[in-house]
């Protein structure tokens, strides 16, 4: 599931997630106590770390389970969680090492050690899932333990990589439970974060409860938590008017967020810049329309992305114009400065370069649901209105819709991107390296090298001028093209405090945070 680098965005994005079923494993007389409800149209690919790589997903796991590392509220630099001390060993930015703190145990009971960690960290590797983190780590080579210290072993230097296991994909796992081979079944999830799962069914509600054996960075665990689960913005906003959820996330209708009043005294309304962005993706295998640049080209020559902000997203967007976010380091604007309007006329020039006729026939998936909906009939329509595309168009239910796209089953389809940490990177080798997660078939050896040199150094300022080369290459090469970065916003009730550090960008979501007044 998956946007600051001058200075970090706070991102007030609330991440939900969904379930499959319901278990139970809670000390001995708990107190039943009033949850605060939590309503977003998110979803969970999977409860397993080492099979999801999405927001909904890692919403859910930085409250159940834990990694080494974890980000403070708006910070940059990650602290240890389940660590007693992390720390690269040498200059060469090429050997990190971690203590474990001897004081961890699962929710089960079961005491957690490095080898725990080294466990959970091969699996995702052995697993390979086609839409699960390995995309995260490639410079993570092997992983070893002596007694509670863990070694990772890069092939390169990477100063971004304790941030990296500090997001979800670093969640520890038991390995009793875990299979090394393939992901767990069922429904049931032994983590050792924060919160306990009490009861799961998919797409329909979690339920959160604090876990009493929780140790970490945390002074204090939260109250409990229910979650709901939404298919369309629309039946939220209904729950919402409702009094049935007690916070409304991702995501309220946009009209009903460009009409949001902040002096209402019955509603805490939190609005904030996000690094969140949306972007098409090109299908640049050989047997995609894609595979020919001057047809991606032609596609960034036609889009306009002003009706997309204005009459689809009401405002609560804005036009993005790069592969990295405003805020953050390197950012600049290489898609305004090619394609500063829409020019029909162009685009038909480019395809005509191409060598291709028209209108192209190209295969163009959405996720499905009724923002994306809106979204796409809008582009849809810019796309056929001058007769250089034919465009079929389809929804697809989003668990399948990533494991199509990651098999090259579409031409063009829609993403959206939510920063793993606080850092540019978060946006290059995930989207534009080789083998990103994207599944574009887009393959560059500048841009990989781009990627590297940015990954040299820990003071990040050094790597702006390669950032912006880089964002200059995807303006020229066009393996996606940016539509929007967007406005964030929570709405609570006026009785539920701390809604505004659910998130501030750092893809934590700090359920913890919320209590009643």
């Amino acid at each position: 599931m998956r946007s600051v680098r001058v200075r970090i965005l706070a991102i007030l994005a609330v991440l939900v997630i969904a379930g499959v079923g319901a278990w139970q494993l809670l000390p001995s007389g708990e107190a039943k106590t009033d949850a605060i409800t939590v309503g977003t149209s998110d979803v969970v690919t999977s409860l397993d770390p080492a099979g999801a790589y999405d927001a909904g997903s890692w919403a859910i796991y930085s409250n159940i389970y834990q990694s080494l590392m974890t980000f403070k509220p708006n910070a940059v630099t990650p602290e240890p969680d389940a660590a007693e001390s992390c720390g690269f060993v040498g200059q060469k930015l090429q050997t990190y090492q971690c203590k474990l703190r001897d004081d961890l145990a699962f929710s089960n009971g079961r005491k957690i050690t490095a080898e725990d960690v080294k466990h959970s960290f091969d699996r995702i590797f052995r697993i390979k899932s086609e839409v699960g983190p390995a995309g995260l780590f490639p410079t993570l080579k092997s992983v070893s333990t002596e007694g509670r210290t863990i070694t990772f072993n890069l092939s390169g230097r990477d100063a971004t990589f304790p941030q990296k296991i500090a997001t979800g994909a670093g969640a520890i796992v038991d390995p009793t439970q875990y299979p090394g081979d393939k992901l767990r079944a069922g429904n049931q999830v032994d983590g050792s974060g924060p919160y306990v799962l009490k009861a799961y069914e998919p797409g329909k509600s979690a339920e959160l409860v604090p876990n009493l054996k929780y140790r970490g960075a945390l002074k204090k665990t939260g109250e409990a938590i229910n979650i709901r689960y939404f298919k369309t913005s629309e039946e939220l906003q209904t729950s919402w008017d409702n009094d049935e959820v007690d916070i409304a996330h991702r995501q309220l209708p946009s009209e009903t967020l460009a009409d949001l009043d902040v002096n209402d005294p019955d509603v805490r309304v939190t609005e904030a810049a996000s690094a969140e962005i949306r972007n098409i993706i090109f299908n640049s295998r050989t047997d995609s329309p894609f595979g020919e640049k001057k047809v991606r080209q032609a596609v960034a020559a036609l889009l306009d992305r002003g009706p997309l902000v204005r009459k689809v997203y009401q405002g609560t967007v804005d036009p993005l114009y790069s592969l990295i976010p405003t805020g953050y380091i390197g950012h600049s604007t290489p898609f305004f400065d090619a394609y500063p309007s829409s020019d029909p006329a162009r685009a038909k020039q480019l395809l005509q370069q191409a060598g291709v006729e028209t209108p192209v026939a190209i295969d163009f998936a959405y996720r499905e649901g009724d923002m994306y909906t809106k979204e796409t009939a809008e582009l849809h329509r810019q796309l056929e209105k001058d007769g250089l595309f034919k465009v079929s168009v389809r929804a697809v239910e989003w668990t399948k819709y990533q494991k199509e796209y990651a098999a090259g089953k579409y031409d063009m389809y829609t993403v959206g991107w939510f920063p793993d940490f606080p850092d540019p990177d978060t946006f290059s080798q995930p989207l534009v390296g080789t083998g990103n997660v994207l599944h574009s078939g887009y393959s560059s050896k500048r841009m990989d090298q781009l990627i590297a040199a940015t990954q040299q150094f820990s003071d990040r300022s050094r790597t702006s001028s390669d950032f912006k080369e880089m964002q200059a290459l995807v303006g020229e090469d066009v393996p996606l093209l940016p539509l929007w970065q967007k406005k964030d916003y929570v709405v609570a009730k006026s009785e539920v405090a701390g809604s505004q550090y659910l998130s501030d960008g750092t893809g934590t979501w700090r359920l913890w945070e919320l209590s009643r007044i």
